[in-house]
């Protein structure tokens, strides 16, 4: 692998489609910055390789649908699994992280499912990463084909249409949003492994002058 090359991991549940392809717009966000390897991990089938993935991983970004107003309960089971990886030392400790949901009602409750996400990259240590895009479809020139239109800042925001499957939800716009997370978690994730890597460098060069 290339020593300037990052890793992403994006570990998501989706009931029915409609997140999933929330989080393949975070991955192709991420993938678009150079030298950045993405994998997409779907927590309700998780092996050892799967969590040896996350391990390895530079950052990790956590997507769930909103069901009653919180992240689905396959994805809170996955959550309290990674008990074991808070309880050995902390391993995610420093990792860059970031989430996004999607609900079937413009509200739904969804930042209570960011929250959520926040807490557990907080618990594990981790750096969190906001979604930087100003509100969208808030004036009278505004419209649904706005990025951000749903106006959330701790993560990135969907909306399905509850007749609709996933080929035709969530909209362009909620996927062009998370798309730009991804792009944004894989920037700051690169300045962030650069900077400890030439803080690991230092040393050596002074040394060796």
């Amino acid at each position: 692998m290339d020593p300037d090359s990052i890793r992403v991991a994006v570990a998501y549940h989706s009931g029915h489609g409609h997140t999933a392809r929330q989080a393949e717009a975070v991955a192709r966000g991420a993938a678009g910055v150079a030298a950045t390897h993405v994998t997409l991990l779907d927590v309700a089938a998780l092996n050892d390789a799967s969590w040896a993935t996350l391990d390895r991983a530079d950052a990790i970004v956590f997507g769930a649908p909103t069901s009653m107003g919180s992240p689905s309960a396959v994805f809170k089971a996955f959550a309290e699994a990674t008990t074991a990886v808070w309880a050995d030392g902390m391993r995610w400790r420093g990792k860059v992280a970031a989430g996004f949901t999607n609900a079937q009602n413009l509200s739904g409750d969804k930042l209570n499912t960011l929250v959520d996400l926040a807490i557990l990259a907080a618990q594990h240590g981790m750096i969190w990463v906001g979604l930087d895009l100003y509100g969208g479809w808030n004036t009278s020139r505004g419209s649904a084909a706005d990025l951000n239109r749903l106006g959330a800042w701790l993560g990135a925001m969907a909306q399905s249409d509850g007749d609709r499957s996933a080929d035709a939800a969530p909209p362009a716009s909620d996927l062009a949003t998370a798309e730009h997370l991804g792009r944004r978690v894989a920037e700051v994730t690169r300045h962030l492994v650069r900077g400890r890597r030439a803080a690991i460098e230092a040393p050596n060069i002074a040394t060796a002058a």
